[in-house]
């Protein structure tokens, strides 16, 4: 109190000190991340930085680095290059990761537009826009308070975990740390199970056939993470019981599987290609597959199942195949994001 403001109180005055007006408050959207371009480097980066994250690679540290350095990042980019050439947005010279993120971004900005001191910015943890420079953006733009979301439905370590790990790294740069909240994971949130169900049924009801099973396939985890302690298998789970139960009479078709495994160890069952190549041979003429575990189409959708997992089936006896496309950035997609968003905004406006 300074010597006004004390001889007024003492003089029995009204004390009206002139307080700090709260600034911004940032919203960052955080997804995997994707390579600049489908060159041989441009993918070597990529991976180098994706598989030299502890939080994906839980191994012998030096074993790994000769694994890594000596045989992946040798021969993987070559692969990893024509894959993601199959799927590129040529238009704009960029991933569809890349391409839906940004539009979901601008499009939850529209949405809260109303909310003049919100600012709303994405970024991925692996590549660019990398997240220190985003969270760097948002305090230059006068947010001291920041809402960190990865888009992540079911929580693991290796994705949730490491997408705070590095806006936790990031704050400790700062001087002036905003406030932080991290939006926790939603398998059973009612607004992206009903999202999801609408989605899956208007895409089927637009088929010229009916599929007999439909999987939901998530992308898998090492079984030794899940005896460690992480809590996705379950998640994934509660998920899937739910988005039965929203289906009605559908919901019998569905069953979940896990898929893109990397390496030799046990990966969480069942795993989705084989269970592909199983229904094609036990007779199963029709299917359809959802990755409700994604919030944006990327490799592992649109080429891995969209693609690979089609050929599978259609080569050992299947007929019909259909890839359901994730939220994205349709409206249901945006307002389940944007749903998210605003529960946690409860308290700081």
């Amino acid at each position: 109190m300074n010597e006004t403001t004390r001889a007024k109180a003492i003089a029995g005055r009204p004390v009206t000190e002139k307080r700090e007006q709260p600034g911004r408050i940032g919203v960052l959207l955080i997804n995997l991340g994707t390579p600049d371009a489908t060159t041989y480097w441009a993918i070597r980066r990529y991976l180098k930085e994706f598989l030299s994250d502890r939080r994906v690679i839980e191994t012998n540290r030096v074993l790994w680095w000769f694994i890594l350095n000596g045989i992946v990042l040798v021969k993987r980019p070559f692969a990893s290059g024509a894959k993601y050439r199959s799927i590129w947005n040529e238009e704009l010279d960029e991933s569809p990761l890349f391409t839906i993120t940004r539009n979901q971004a601008e499009k939850i900005a529209a949405a809260l537009a109303s909310r003049q001191h919100l600012v709303v910015d994405w970024a991925m943890r692996y590549g660019r826009p990398s997240i220190a420079s985003r969270v760097e953006a948002l305090v230059a733009r006068g947010c001291d308070r920041l809402i960190a979301f990865p888009l992540y439905p079911q929580y693991a370590a290796a994705t949730t975990a490491t997408a705070n790990d590095k806006v936790f790294d990031a704050l400790k740069m700062l001087r002036a740390q905003p406030a932080l909240r991290t939006v926790p994971p939603y398998p059973d949130d009612p607004v992206y199970i009903a999202a999801l169900a609408k989605s899956i049924k208007a895409h089927l009801s637009g088929l010229d056939f009916e599929p007999e099973v439909l999987l939901a396939s998530f992308h898998g985890l090492p079984e030794a993470y899940v005896d460690q302690g992480d809590p996705y298998r379950q998640q994934c789970e509660r998920t899937v019981e739910a988005l039965r139960a929203a289906l009605g009479p559908i919901g019998s078709k569905l069953k979940l599987t896990f898929q893109s495994r990397f390496g030799r160890a046990e990966w969480i069952k069942p795993y989705t290609d084989k269970t592909v190549e199983a229904l094609a041979r036990e007779g199963v003429k029709r299917l359809a597959i959802v990755c409700p575990g994604f919030a944006a189409d990327c490799i592992e959708t649109l080429e891995e199942i969209a693609q690979e997992n089609k050929d599978i089936f259609l080569e050992h006896g299947g007929e019909r195949f259909s890839y359901i496309p994730c939220l994205n950035d349709s409206d249901d997609g945006v307002n389940v994001l944007v749903h998210l968003i605003e529960r946690e905004l409860q308290g700081w406006v």
